[in-house]
């Protein structure tokens, strides 16, 4: 078996991990939240069950509809999505593909898959989904001002403090984590760029307190609204993949630490501890950047989720690149 085969069946098997364990991240989600709302909350394996219904049901496109559009955007979003765990380093597993510009192709595919979601929008012919979709592109343009300023800094500074490897590269952040590499002012600024980062997890997953364009008291599940059967399910994996994936890129970034060799393991067992160390990581991101914030917080308006990440979360991250650069110059 050559190397292209080994990558492609890795891949393929990647991708399959992956989209099951969105799902049951999802239902662990949904329990916690209900939880913490004092319900009892739905069964583990919910989000399977309503995947599973949702393949059986019948596939009806609006005869308002752009079929080619409509029913391709489900798709093109959750393949965008899983594209992206293929430059992802878990533990002391190397990404299946690598390149030298891994966080620039990782933003257009997070780009792609939202973009996705919103084409599937306008093209449904729903005034709802339309107005969904209006809500996510101007949801987007506020949130990837401090996203594409957090990556940049944080690639500028892997340049010219020296670490080993691509600036723009997630194994490099993983070979040698950031946090060891700068002093008191860049370690505030590192805190700057985490918050901001960790403030643009939400909007990017569609999840409360940024759940504007699928608002379901508002604009009935919006950008969803006219989907069904097939089509539903893969928005719904959409979304779970979404969350995984931003998840598992912050992981990357700021909380690259592995245990494998700290229990003086090797071989298969060190992938291995390191490969589950990684995903458990993940999870925890997931809890604390997404279920705890959608339980203690209501749903923005669009006007003020602009304002909040233009002013806000934008200053947040250009003062965490101030910093950054402040570090590197003294």
């Amino acid at each position: 078996m050559n190397l292209l085969h080994f990558k492609v069946i890795a891949g393929v098997a990647l991708l399959i991990f992956a989209s099951l364990l969105s799902l049951v991240f999802e239902g662990v989600d949904r329990i916690i939240h209900a939880r913490m709302q004092l319900r009892l909350g739905p069964p583990l394996f919910q989000p399977f069950f309503d995947i599973l219904k949702l393949l059986g049901k019948e596939n009806i496109v609006p005869r308002r509809a752009i079929p080619w559009a409509f029913n391709g955007a489900p798709w093109v979003s959750a393949a965008a999505a899983l594209m992206i765990l293929l430059y992802v380093p878990m533990g002391s597993l190397p990404p299946i593909l690598a390149g030298s510009g891994d966080l620039i192709l990782i933003l257009y595919l997070l780009g792609l898959s939202a973009v996705a979601m919103a084409v599937g929008g306008f093209a449904s012919g729903s005034t709802y989904a339309n107005v969904g979709a209006q809500r996510e592109m101007t949801l987007m343009m506020s949130y990837e001002l401090p996203l594409a300023v957090v990556i940049i800094t944080l690639a500028w500074f892997s340049y010219r403090s020296g670490m080993p490897g691509e600036p723009f590269s997630l194994e490099t952040f993983v070979g040698m984590p950031v946090w060891s590499v700068v002093g008191w002012t860049g370690l505030f600024g590192l805190i700057c760029l985490l918050i901001a980062l960790l403030a643009v997890v939400p909007a990017e997953v569609g999840k409360v307190p940024m759940d504007i364009a699928e608002a379901k008291t508002e604009i009935l599940e919006g950008l969803i609204c006219e989907y069904s059967g097939r089509n539903l399910a893969m928005m719904k994996i959409a979304f779970s993949l979404r969350t995984l994936v931003m998840c598992a890129v912050v992981v990357s970034l700021f909380f690259p630490w592995t245990i494998g060799k700290h229990f003086g393991l090797q071989g298969a067992m060190l992938f291995l501890a390191d490969f589950v160390f990684f995903w458990v990581k993940v999870f925890l991101m997931q809890i604390a950047g997404v279920t705890l914030v959608r339980t203690a917080f209501g749903r923005y308006k669009i006007w003020q989720a602009s304002q909040f990440y233009w002013f806000h979360i934008a200053g947040l991250s250009l003062a965490g690149m101030v910093l950054l650069s402040l570090d590197v110059i003294l």
